[in-house]
């Protein structure tokens, strides 16, 4: 290793400084995703696996950057349990995206019976939400068939629930509004003070890939090399990480350049495994975690040799989120500059449906976000 210098290890006292920190200033997002897999929803469940990273993203522009948390429940499946409603909270609420991710990637269509009510009011009782009385907390519900279909729990006593709790409902049907089915998804949302939006989900798979995808992948794997995870399921998160850059690349270079653009970004939280967001977060101690638990370059090693390992891979990391939010602006500025040739409409997908809802709801909680700028073709 090479010889650690004594300004790293200044740098490492202030990266893991136990100095109490003032309460976060930013506001909390809790995100519960509820998607429909019965038998005729793989484009919706594709759409999701490719645009997580693109809702994610665009809430990171907001500021004050908010905390963020996303849950994922999933309905209308035959394989679940009648008694439950055919309802399963694949995740409760976390910051671990990568998990989120993971369990996406795992879900598998299966004919079965969609209630609405049931999977709404599941989320609404059964997450752990923020506590915090100016919390955005909102519920997003998808899926295709009539959401009046539980008669134990209808979706408005499922919306009412949710809207005493201060969560909003928003619901998303795939298909058109002029389906006469689609009346009752409207009411779901207006019940619980939420947004309704049609979709097709047929659309939203697939995302433009550009010139300087190549890059942000290398870079998406370059910061993977600054997490030190912590004991057996710190080394289980980081091997998900990759895991998860695998998943999104096999949709395409832009679905892996929208997560390599998270990554690079506020969002991505990975405070419970890994020791430099655990640090800089205040969630860990360097001098408290076992010698067996470090990763193998910090093993036997004195305190200061570890805060200067601890510095480095902090600094590293810096540089290449630096470097990636460079090149994602440049990408930013090709997709829309290409968007302008297009001339063919296209239906709303899953993403525009998530960001449009998600914006006005965070703006009334006082967040804001940029007004794109306007782009000419060949800039």
């Amino acid at each position: 290793m090479p010889l650690l210098t004594a300004s790293l290890i200044a740098a490492s006292i202030i990266a893991c400084d136990d100095t109490p920190k003032p309460a976060s200033v930013r506001p909390s997002v809790d995100l519960a995703i509820c998607l429909d897999i019965s038998g005729s929803m793989d484009g919706l469940i594709d759409s999701a696996k490719a645009r997580l990273w693109s809702v994610v993203n665009d809430l990171a522009t907001a500021k004050p950057v908010p905390q963020l948390r996303v849950a994922l429940l999933t309905y209308g499946c035959d394989a679940y349990d009648a008694n439950t409603g055919w309802v399963v909270v694949d995740s409760a609420l976390t910051e671990d995206l990568d998990l989120i991710s993971q369990k996406l990637f795992a879900l598998r269509t299966n004919g079965g019976t969609e209630l609405v009510g049931r999977v709404v009011d599941k989320a609404a009782r059964t997450l752990e939400w923020s506590t915090d009385a100016n919390a955005l907390k909102i519920i997003i519900v998808a899926g295709n068939e009539g959401a009046d279909q539980d008669s134990q729990v209808t979706y408005q006593s499922a919306s009412k629930t949710s809207i005493e709790k201060g969560i909003l409902v928003n619901s998303i049907y795939c298909g058109s509004a002029a389906d006469p089915i689609a009346v009752a998804w409207g009411d779901v949302a207006k019940r619980a003070d939420g947004q309704f939006l049609c979709i097709d989900q047929s659309t939203g798979a697939t995302v433009a890939e550009t010139p300087f995808d190549a890059r942000l992948n290398t870079l998406s794997q370059s910061i993977n090399t600054t997490y030190l995870p912590v004991g057996s399921a710190g080394r289980q998160a980081w091997a998900n990480q990759s895991d998860q850059d695998a998943n999104a690349l096999s949709l395409g270079g832009g679905v892996a350049a929208q997560r390599c653009q998270t990554k690079g970004g506020e969002l991505y939280d990975n405070r419970q495994w890994d020791i430099v967001d655990g640090c800089s977060k205040g969630t860990m101690k360097l001098e408290d975690i076992k010698d067996e638990d470090l990763p193998d370059s910090m093993r036997g090693k004195t305190i200061e040799e570890k805060r200067a390992i601890l510095a480095q891979n902090e600094s590293k990391r810096k540089d290449i989120q630096k470097e990636i939010q460079e090149v994602q602006f440049k990408r930013d500025q090709f997709v829309a500059a290409e968007a302008l040739k297009r001339t063919a409409a296209t239906g709303a997908t899953l993403d525009d449906a998530l960001k449009s809802a998600i914006r006005t709801q965070a703006t009334q909680k006082g967040m804001t976000f940029p007004v794109p700028a306007a782009v000419a073709p060949g800039t």
